[in-house]
């Protein structure tokens, strides 16, 4: 319980809404800055995503129309685990240094998706915003490798 509270805390302190969500409602604690869950009848494609141990992604660079929902088919291809969480770059570089705080900390937010590796995933997102937008690993690390990526929304 102090872990929770401790977690709390500086989520709070940060102005971290979406840290704050971890396993409660989908909707719970997203400030729709850039979007918000898809609904998957309405995907309008599917862009494929790979992470790596080298601490990349690909593809780096996305590009997304105003209003449409995208399926990520996300894969794992390393050993270690990774996750692609959607956001500011603001939000992600904060959730990364609270990630270094408590590396265990588990995600369960609907703009992130955590896979172990050799495993797939997918994460639906309809994107409401425009503008440059980002993604990261923020496994402990990862983040400061340079496992990111933008997202531009036009």
């Amino acid at each position: 319980m102090k872990t929770l509270f401790a977690i709390c805390s500086i989520a709070l302190a940060l102005g971290l809404s979406p840290v704050r969500a971890h396993g409660d409602d989908p909707q719970a604690g997203h400030d729709d800055t850039f979007g918000k869950p898809g609904d998957p009848a309405k995907v309008s494609r599917t862009i494929e995503v790979d992470m790596t141990d080298a601490m990349r992604f690909t593809p780096t660079k996305i590009s997304v129309r105003k209003g449409e929902t995208v399926r990520f088919a996300v894969t794992n291809s390393g050993r270690l685990k990774h996750e692609m969480v959607l956001g500011t770059a603001r939000e992600l570089r904060a959730h990364a240094e609270l990630m270094k705080k408590f590396p265990e900390m588990e995600h369960e937010d609907p703009n992130q998706l955590s896979l172990e590796g050799g495993r797939k995933g997918e994460l639906i997102w309809q994107f409401t915003k425009s503008g440059t937008f980002d993604f990261a690993c923020l496994q402990p690390g990862h983040f400061e490798a340079g496992m990111r990526g933008r997202i531009a929304v036009k």
